[in-house]
């Protein structure tokens, strides 16, 4: 399991990085943190009464749109080029 998502990470890592090992950038970290969103709706989807699951869930909800304010203040075709590609709403 951990070797799948070790190999999803580098996938995500290489078509929104700026470089192969790119792990920084707001681009790489909104689509990571978006991977792991999906992930745990679909958890919490099986197990409604997964509260620290859920509070978790939050978490990475706040911190990739902190991400997304980055890119929208300061790289504002980044932000629009990523909100598409990961059919986020705005």
């Amino acid at each position: 399991m951990a070797s799948t998502k070790r190999v999803q990470k580098k996938t995500i890592m290489q078509k929104y990085g700026t470089h192969p090992k790119d792990t920084g950038s707001a681009q790489v970290q909104v689509a990571i943190l978006t991977e792991r969103i999906n992930l745990l709706a679909s958890h919490l989807e099986e197990h409604p009464k997964d509260v620290h699951s859920r509070k978790g869930l939050l978490k990475l909800v706040g911190k990739r749109r902190k991400n997304l304010n980055y890119l929208k203040y300061h790289q504002k075709d980044e932000y629009s080029r990523i909100i598409e590609e990961l059919k986020l709403r705005k």
